[in-house]
């Protein structure tokens, strides 16, 4: 129990020399307990909510614990109460030792915030201990001849308790021949002695038997016994003496085992075998001090048998014996007290009171991440020790009280950039050399939503063939977040707009999952080329973080419509078409024009005409571009006189799409001749009527103005809409590809030669249709001028139609867009 007592007053010692707390800024004032040792489990300490302003909830949503700096866990905190509970049996003896004073400081933790309160229980002591001789029974030999007054050294009683329950006095069993008194020793110790009163006659007596009783201070006192044996012996009248009564030594603790520490001397002046002198410990030495030094019975050298701690025991207390070997044996007795001097033979321990949590990664500054303490178990500048973190890291060490600090941050975290860290704290003392020792910390970085989904392109071009199916898909987009979690988790919409004055969700709906469009009917590019779709990518923290993207659908032509036949108009004929001419007309007389008009664009619009079947094919013809059906030759006596000419319309597409249309040529006679022939055969008579002359004149000044407003009109329009449209005048073949739904104005003329055909055409496609033909060629022998009647299509609005004559294979188009501003 000595040994145990020893140690544990050591370690507390030690213990309290490494935390002399100072509170948080932040925390209440200390808290202070006072309970005696022994207490059952579960025995109330105090009301610790209270004492620290906190209420039951705290408890649990701020994770209230309790944290003993001594390593056992003594004390809990009953959640339901409040109150700090015993959780283990407490031992003062083998907390604090001898020492006066016994205090028990705990750490109060709590989360959120985090804070670190000092709390204190002073240990008090009770009287649960006798005192205790180590050695049960003590025998001394001593000669008759001894004089009266001679002292004896007798072993002092060990009492575990402290203060008034410590060992207070000593008593001694009648005797006539000895006495007990007590001898003051440095340091305000005192030990028994048992003092001859008077000699010893060995004939009379020759062994004297009594008990030695040590009594405590407590109440009811306790006490312990040890038997003396007093062997009277013949005279030998000398005792050893030693040089010096005390031996004082100061050896550092690293002293290596087998050293010599010191020499004791003590000299006998009887002769013989009674003045050699053998040297030993004292009977009662405790029996880790024999593990730890010996003792030569021959020189008195004391030498480290063992390896000295400082930690454990700073002063060591020997009681050395020499006896000489006389009949009886004469001993003298010294001690020899050793000091230990503490060297830097411990390294500096770091210790996570509380475990960190997860921490935001927009924290402000100063943010507590955990709770850490330093201790070394050396004393001195070699206990007194100093953390560091590594250069550059976003983290703090903020000092709190003696060797505690809260690790806080000190900059910005980006968890995109950082998730996690492994925060590495080198603790150093102050020894010589220094000793220091690292521990890494785990802190991981809790997700914030601070990244927008970012879309993988700014914007996408879609190319979307028409007359798709309903419900396939357009295009997928995409979008990624740097964030972690539901912060990560993108969600697809498409943002309100309007397409042709409907709303885009009429045409497509997109998967908000995984960005996948897709169309809701079928598209017609002769009514929607392009339209746009805004998706816009959302993502799920709070609060939530959105960035949008533009889609560009582009619907490409297919070639879906047939070409229709806008003239010869066949409304009432069905698709017949009837035609009359003079059976005197001649090679290349026009009969007719057939036109037709494809709703396709590009190769899909582009028309050509043939002759699909033919009464007799070497009389008619058609212009494969233009449609103009025409006589191959002059028309003969035997030609009936009832021709009937099926003519096939066909695009460029593919599939081809075609159209007919029957023209039905009646040849009568007495028809008026085309005005070349009629010129002619006045040429041959000879003669002009002046009717004919105000005729050609009239025709050819109608021409002149048609003309000149025709232009006029196409100038101001390019004039206008070279301010706020583009304007072009490109080839008819690299036209074709677009189309324009507004209003616009398109002259057609021919390069190879004089202009022998000029057609402006107007209007929307969807619209009523009129049509104006001019005929007129300066090959001609006089000009005529027509005006036909509006007809009305299924295709068209407005078709104009000026200075009707022949296409050429080069065909040049002025297009001038209207632009609303």
């Amino acid at each position: 129990m000595t040994e145990r007592m020893g140690r544990g007053a050591v370690a507390w010692r030690t213990l309290c020399w490494h935390y002399f707390f100072l509170l948080w800024s932040w925390t209440h004032a200390q808290t202070r307990y006072s309970i005696p040792e022994e207490l059952k489990q579960g025995s109330v300490v105090g009301n610790i909510a209270k004492d620290l302003g906190l209420d039951l909830t705290d408890i649990f949503e701020r994770k209230l614990r309790v944290a003993a700096e001594a390593g056992k866990q003594y004390f809990t905190v009953d959640s339901g109460k409040g109150e700090l509970v015993v959780n283990d049996r407490i031992d003062r003896e083998a907390l604090c030792g001898q020492s006066a004073s016994c205090v028990l400081p705990l750490q109060v933790v709590t989360e959120n915030p985090l804070q670190l309160h000092r709390i204190e229980v002073e240990i008090r002591d009770i009287n649960d201990n006798s005192p205790v001789f180590v050695t049960k029974q003590h025998v001394l030999e001593i000669a008759e001849s001894t004089v009266a007054g001679v002292r004896f050294p007798l072993e002092t009683a060990e009492d575990s308790d402290v203060g008034s329950n410590s060992v207070k006095s000593y008593s001694l069993s009648k005797s006539e021949c000895f006495s007990l008194k007590m001898k003051a020793l440095p340091g305000g110790l005192q030990t028994p002695e048992l003092v001859l009163e008077k000699m010893l006659d060995r004939e009379k007596e020759s062994v004297h038997e009594m008990l030695v009783t040590a009594l405590d201070g407590g109440n009811p006192a306790k006490s312990g016994i040890m038997k003396i044996t007093v062997t009277v012996l013949d005279i030998n009248d000398n005792i050893p003496l030693f040089t010096k009564p005390v031996y004082n030594l100061t050896i550092p603790e690293n002293t290596v085992s087998g050293t010599v520490l010191v020499k004791v001397e003590a000299t006998d002046p009887d002769e013989g075998a009674n003045g050699q002198v053998e040297y030993a410990f004292a009977q009662h030495t405790p029996e880790s001090l024999l593990s730890l030094f010996d003792v030569n019975p021959d020189t008195g050298e004391i030498s480290l048998a063992g390896q000295l701690d400082y930690e454990l025991s700073a002063v060591y207390d020997l009681r050395i014996t020499a006896k000489d070997k006389g009949v009886p044996g004469m001993q003298g007795h010294c001690r020899v007290q050793i000091i230990v001097i503490d060297i830097n033979d411990n390294v500096p321990e770091i210790i996570l009171t509380s475990t960190p949590n997860p921490v935001r990664e927009d924290a402000p500054k100063g943010t507590v991440v955990a709770l850490i303490s330093a201790r070394d178990l050396d004393s001195g500048d070699n206990g007194k020790v100093v953390l560091k973190l590594p250069v550059g890291s976003p983290f703090t060490l903020k000092p709190s009280f003696s060797n505690n600090y809260a690790l806080v941050t000190s900059g910005s975290l980006d968890r995109e950039s950082f998730p996690f860290y492994n925060i590495e704290i080198t603790a150093t003392d102050s020894g010589s050399p220094p000793l220091s020792s690292k521990k890494t910390i785990p802190v991981s970085i809790s997700d914030v939503n601070d990244n927008p989904p970012v879309f993988s392109q700014s914007s996408y071009n879609v190319y979307l063939k028409e007359n798709g199916l309903p419900g396939s898909i357009l295009y997928s987009v995409s979008a990624s977040d740097l964030d972690f979690g539901e912060n990560a988790k993108v969600s697809y919409s498409i943002l309100e707009s309007k397409v042709q004055d409907v709303s885009v969700s009429s045409y497509v709906y997109i998967n908000s999952e995984n960005g996948s469009i897709y169309s809701m009917h079928s598209f017609d590019y002769e009514k929607l080329k392009v339209f746009q779709i805004v998706v816009q990518a959302k993502d799920q923290g709070s609060p939530s973080l959105s960035s949008n993207t533009t889609v560009h659908v582009f619907i490409l032509d297919q070639n879906d419509n047939a070409p229709a036949v806008i003239y010869p108009s066949s409304a009432g004929l069905g698709s017949l078409s009837l035609q009359r001419m003079p059976r005197s007309a001649k090679a290349g007389h026009l009969v007719t024009k057939v036109t037709a008009v494809d709703a396709d664009s590009g190769h899909n619009a582009w028309i050509s005409y043939k002759v699909a079947e033919a009464t007799d094919a070497s009389l008619f013809g058609v212009n494969q571009y233009t449609g103009e059906v025409r006589t191959k030759r002059a028309v003969a006596e035997q030609d009936d006189s009832s021709q009937r000419l099926l003519i096939e319309i066909r695009d460029d597409g593919e599939p081809v799409q075609s159209a007919t249309v029957t023209v039905s040529i009646l040849m009568e006679d007495g028809l008026h001749e085309p005005i070349l022939d009629i010129r002619h055969k006045a040429a041959e008579s000879g003669g002009k009527t002046g009717r004919l002359a105000l005729y050609l004149i009239l025709s050819l000044a109608s021409v002149s103005v048609l003309s000149l407003v025709t232009f006029l009109i196409l100038a101001v329009k390019c004039v206008r809409n070279s301010r706020g449209s583009a304007s072009c005048c490109v080839r008819r073949s690299d036209c074709d590809d677009y189309k324009n739904p507004n209003r616009n104005l398109q002259i057609q003329l021919n390069t190879d030669g004089p202009i022998k055909y000029v057609e402006v055409l107007g209007g929307d496609m969807m619209s009523q249709s009129q049509s104006f033909r001019s005929c007129m060629s300066p090959m001609s022998e006089y000009s005529d001028f027509t005006l036909i009647k509006p007809s009305s299509t299924s295709d068209f609005k407005e078709v104009i139609s000026v200075l009707d004559a022949s296409l050429p294979d080069s065909t040049w188009t002025f297009e001038s867009q209207q632009v609303s501003t």
